[in-house]
């Protein structure tokens, strides 16, 4: 019997949908599998991305549970339809889960919001300065696995240069402007990246300058991927031992207060081309 593939960040997030749709009517497991007709194990693998599930079978349940939000229940529906391989899939065992779910959330996103403290944001990261970011991890990369790091690092910028790309807005502190991950040069040539990626039309990049003081969870980086509706966005956040992907309705509203001061302290767009042009020219 074939091994079957671990759910995926967004297949467990579709049946946490479809448990949170059924625990909000008061319902529980038993009492779902009798109104849908079916058995309690087919509810509970479901809901804990266990077992796949229809499209049809999501409108089903979300109109057994009296769902109102139609355009809610049609994302739903759209992400039960997700099926066959993706680029990301040929990595699957070769790079960490988290950095394949990263991928899977970016190729489906609406619209891409992050903040960098000292790194640039992945997507908008050079080679030669992606080379230099792995070649800091404990314990040392191979050769191997490393070029490995930077090759799927570099397919994952696809994302932006694609026909409907994501509307995305980079805030960057100048403490990732400033470090010199590979020295100067390597350093220089990430800030005129990172300028000509700014000229896209899709693509805002704002700074935030020393001078600012302060800002909301200023101790770590975030990314905030905006789904087809509100109720499926999703938070992602680097940790010491990987990805940590976030959707509570709490969650959600706090880190969008926190994006929205953060993004209030930084420079217009215009001021922080200016300003990385300026570093670029002096570093």
């Amino acid at each position: 019997m074939p091994v079957r593939k671990p759910p995926t960040e967004r297949r467990r997030r579709l049946g946490m949908e479809l448990r949170r749709m059924r625990e909000h009517v008061g319902l529980t497991i038993n009492e779902a599998a009798v109104m849908h007709r079916t058995d309690r194990t087919t509810v509970s693998n479901t809901e804990s991305a266990r077992s796949g599930v229809s499209s049809d079978r999501v409108r089903v349940w979300a109109a057994n549970y009296s769902c109102p939000d139609a355009a809610y229940i049609d994302a739903l529906a759209e992400m039960a339809k997700e099926r066959g391989a993706h680029w990301w899939d040929e990595y699957r065992g070769v790079v960490v889960a988290g950095a394949l779910d990263l991928a899977e959330l970016e190729h489906y996103a609406h619209a891409l919001r992050s903040v960098q403290i000292t790194h640039m944001p992945g997507l908008l990261q050079h080679e030669d300065y992606a080379r230099a970011v792995f070649g800091e991890a404990v314990p040392p990369l191979s050769r191997r696995d490393l070029e490995t790091r930077i090759d799927y690092r570099v397919k994952r910028r696809a994302v932006l240069a694609r026909e409907q790309p994501p509307t995305c807005t980079f805030i960057v502190h100048e403490a990732a402007l400033r470090m010199q991950f590979g020295g100067r040069d390597v350093a220089r040539t990430q800030l005129d990246h990172l300028l000509k990626e700014s000229e896209r039309e899709h693509i805002t990049i704002r700074v935030v300058p020393f001078s600012v003081g302060g800002f909301p969870n200023a101790g770590s980086s975030t990314l905030y991927v905006s789904g087809p509706v509100p109720q499926l966005d999703t938070v992602q956040s680097d940790t010491a031992v990987g990805s940590a992907f976030l959707h509570s309705e709490t969650h959600l509203a706090n880190y969008r207060t926190v994006l929205d001061r953060t993004e209030e302290r930084s420079l217009a767009p215009g001021a922080s081309r200016d300003f990385v042009r300026n570093l670029a020219q002096h570093i």
